[in-house]
């Protein structure tokens, strides 16, 4: 009898025989040749709140079994060890920029734990037709990362031929909603806004309440860079978002205050995003963790003096108002020190070293030297009290707002700083918490129901690390010095990170809704 029971704990020691049900019919069902073991990991699924020990099968792109293995009846070609590691789904960004078709590598995405990201946003996506036949080129080109696009608003009208009127003709609208149509027929998740830029800024409501319709017969979530993020304009910009909401599910990009400060503000904001809970659609969302944003120098230009109004006839025949406005508009948002430029030939100097350099207002350095699409800059604008209260809130999702080229950190360190400062050096929530902000929320807002958790069945993101090892090296003076401590990020099977090196193989795809 002591025998018999002594074979029964080595038995469930090994994770077979009677106890592990689960084991004895994956390989009933599914042979016992593996791709890849990912062993003694502590797994967070993305969302359960505590990990589980266990072990992970994959073959091909496919999660196949988590939990005890037994070594001696499988066949693998690969085995990871993440013993004291974390094993988690690929974090999914759901506001990135970046062509695949030209910098398909994405680097900067794998190296913070990113596997899939959402291009064309604020209003600009790519400028054809054929949506379909762009994908195929970027799954041809074979991307770093898993692309889900969205259609940009900015571009339908544009291609429309609506471009900078603020009233379409019924042909335009028409042909507008064709072209989103055939985006949606084509993959694409939904439509994103960028109703602060041109041409998005000559919208009105009964334009896109027409677009929000074909959005929400499809299925699909409109992304806003909503009208105006300043402190007075923000709740108003909210709520325009919110009545197109009446159609589809709505999203509010990389949500900022600009000027507003502190708790009970974020908290205002909050309500005003979630406080209907009796709405029939989904409100949702995401935000980077920098009080720094980055955008073209013509935020701080008037309309008067952009598309498509003629900037050189504006220059001259509007001067000395164009001057008033610049210098009033930069002491705003707190100076000409406040605004970092990225572009060349400024890149890396403040709005302030350059006037001094040229021994000239900034006022007149914006006018003469630079122009309304001269640069793009770094603006210091934001709260971090109020920031970080609106990070914390559990309906809140993580993006970048990043590119492999443009000139601020958040693109190559927003989702390792998240762990890096807010869960173990600010504690403002839990390791599982982060992971579900990165991982299960955003692929539950985008209806990606084969990604952002693990579970048999579930296609094969995955990241293993060591959170004390995660740093998020990327600042304004560095903005591309990559991420460490992702020590394995594997995307769809494949291993891209490869005990902290590139792997030197990309195995992304443009997933399609």
């Amino acid at each position: 009898m002591r025998t018999n029971l002594f074979l029964l704990a080595l038995l469930i020691l090994a994770g077979c025989g009677p106890q592990n049900p689960e084991f004895s019919r994956l390989l009933k069902e599914n042979g016992n040749q593996f791709d890849l073991l990912i062993r003694n990991g502590l797994v967070l699924n993305g969302i359960d709140s505590l990990p589980d020990n266990a072990d992970i099968l994959i073959r091909g792109d496919e999660i196949l079994y988590i939990g005890p293995v037994d070594t001696s009846k499988i066949e693998v070609e690969r085995i990871i060890d993440a013993a004291g590691k974390y094993v988690t789904p690929g974090f999914i960004d759901t506001h990135a920029h970046g062509d695949p078709l030209e910098t398909p590598e994405f680097a900067n995405f794998l190296a913070m734990g990113v596997t899939t990201i959402c291009l064309g946003q604020d209003g600009d996506s790519p400028e054809t037709e054929d949506l379909s036949g762009w994908m195929q080129r970027v799954n041809d080109t074979v991307p770093g990362v898993n692309i889900a696009l969205f259609a940009g608003h900015g571009t339908l009208r544009q291609l429309s031929g609506v471009g900078y009127a603020p009233d379409p003709s019924p042909e335009g609208l028409a042909k507008m909603k064709q072209l989103l149509q055939q985006a949606m027929d084509a993959g694409c998740f939904g439509m994103t806004t960028g109703l602060e830029y041109t041409p998005g800024i000559y919208a009105k409501p009964p334009e896109m309440a027409e677009l929000a319709k074909v959005v929400g017969q499809n299925d699909g979530l409109i992304m806003s860079h909503v009208r105006n993020e300043d402190d007075d304009q923000i709740a108003a910009s909210i709520q325009e978002l919110l009545d197109q909401g009446r159609y589809c599910n709505v999203q509010v990009s990389h949500l900022k205050v600009v000027y507003g400060k502190g708790k009970e503000r974020a908290r205002e904001i909050l309500d005003l995003l979630f406080g209907d809970t009796e709405r029939p659609y989904r409100v949702s969302a995401d935000i980077y963790p920098y009080t720094a944003s980055y955008t073209g120098i013509g935020i701080v230009f008037p309309q008067w003096a952009k598309p498509p109004n003629d900037y050189a006839t504006v220059a001259r025949s509007r001067r000395a108002e164009l001057l008033t406005f610049l210098h009033d508009k930069v002491m705003s948002r707190n100076g000409p020190e406040a605004t970092l430029l990225g572009t060349p030939p400024y890149r890396g100097k403040t709005l302030k070293q350059v006037s001094e350099e040229m021994n000239k207002p900034f006022e007149q350095v914006l006018l003469e030297d630079i122009g309304p699409g001269g640069a793009s800059a770094a603006y210091f604008v934001m709260d971090d009290t109020l920031q970080t209260t609106l990070l914390a809130d559990p309906r809140i999702m993580v993006c970048s707002d990043g590119s492999p080229t443009m000139h601020h950190p958040r693109g190559y360190g927003s989702f390792a700083r998240i762990i890096e400062q807010y869960v173990l050096q600010q504690h403002l929530f839990s390791l599982p918490e982060a992971v579900r902000k990165m991982t299960a929320l955003p692929a539950g807002t985008l209806g990606l129901k084969d990604r952002g958790t693990l579970q048999p069945g579930r296609k094969a993101d995955l990241l293993v690390f060591d959170p004390a090892a995660v740093k998020a090296v990327a600042d304004f003076v560095e903005p591309h010095a990559l991420s460490r401590g992702f020590d394995w990020v594997i995307v769809n099977g494949q291993v891209a990170l490869d005990n902290g090196q590139f792997a030197g193989r990309r195995s992304g795809r443009v997933l399609r809704h």
